[in-house]
């Protein structure tokens, strides 16, 4: 595919004279074109979801979320996977993020590393892919090869495949099972994909990983029971959340998340179940780990 004839690469005829625009008129023309980002993300969400359904039964047989990317795309997908144990309370291995060039390209561009699709067989190899996981590849333009060797490595190895491109009819989209592409045209800058099409990966990634973490328990309405109070903070947001949860005060949140050594989620089953820390674990190891569940048991 040509790489002149994406619609990332196109030039952008509202700003053409982007040299000459004052700051004011600048940023209104990019806040403008941000605008449209979400109404293209929305367009996919059919498929998103398809991909959710996906990550979901990886997980839930024990298998992993890789995201898998170079560039913008791939510092994407890292970002967001290192968000994940913080707020669900996973371990670091169930959502890890895959960069062309390895983790110092995270900091500094390695020229070349999306060009060689045997590197992303590598990097998939050294963290042990299985047929258990899912592989979402990221490539804005939706033909880097990186992303391309390391989606079809893995659907050789029998995992799951997600792919993300901001262009129709994309390269990436032939090579996963769950296509989901996000067509948001000319960049302001001509070519800076790190721009609309950054912004829709971004978009993209939080509603894979959240929707997933939702529909695995890692959520109670819409409060963050799993997360990992691990500063001054967090450990105010773990007592609020157990308050608003269990429609208590502070000082008895507080006292219930004592008795839970800081578990959010087992203190609000605790109070609202009216049992003991360790009937409330009980409760959520029977329910899979799922608030209302182990409430009503």
């Amino acid at each position: 595919m040509d790489l002149s004839t994406l619609g990332t690469e196109t030039r952008n005829d509202k700003t053409g004279d982007l040299d000459r625009m004052s700051p004011t008129e600048l940023l209104l023309a990019m806040n403008d074109e941000d605008q449209t980002v979400a109404d293209a993300v929305r367009q996919a969400v059919p498929d998103i979801a398809a991909a959710v359904d996906v990550i979901v039964a990886s997980l839930r047989q024990g298998g992993r979320l890789i995201y898998l990317g170079a560039g913008t795309s791939g510092r994407i997908g890292m970002l967001d996977a290192v968000e994940i144990p913080p707020t669900f309370g996973t371990t670091p291995e169930r959502v890890i993020g895959l960069l062309a060039g390895g983790a110092r390209a995270f900091g500094v561009a390695v020229e070349g590393a999306e060009d060689d699709p045997t590197r992303a067989v590598a990097d998939l190899d050294a963290v042990g892919l299985t047929a258990r996981d899912t592989v979402v590849g990221l490539a804005a333009s939706g033909r880097t090869p990186y992303v391309v060797g390391g989606l079809d490595h893995a659907r050789a190895l029998g995992a799951a495949t997600v792919s993300v491109a901001c262009n129709t009819d994309a390269v990436t989209s032939r090579h996963a099972d769950v296509a989901i592409e996000v067509p948001t045209g000319p960049e302001v800058l001509t070519g800076s994909t790190r721009l609309k099409a950054g912004t829709a990966e971004k978009l993209v990634c939080n509603m894979l990983s959240t929707a997933t973490m939702a529909r695995l328990g890692k959520v109670y309405g819409n409060l963050m029971v799993d997360m990992n109070a691990t500063n001054e903070k967090l450990v105010d947001r773990a007592r609020r959340i157990v308050a608003e949860a269990a429609d208590t005060d502070l000082d008895t949140a507080a006292r219930a998340l004592a008795a839970a050594h800081g578990h959010a989620k087992t203190a609000i089953v605790l109070l609202l179940a009216n049992c003991t820390a360790e009937e409330a674990a009980a409760r959520l190891r029977a329910a899979a780990d799922d608030v209302r569940a182990a409430v009503a048991a």
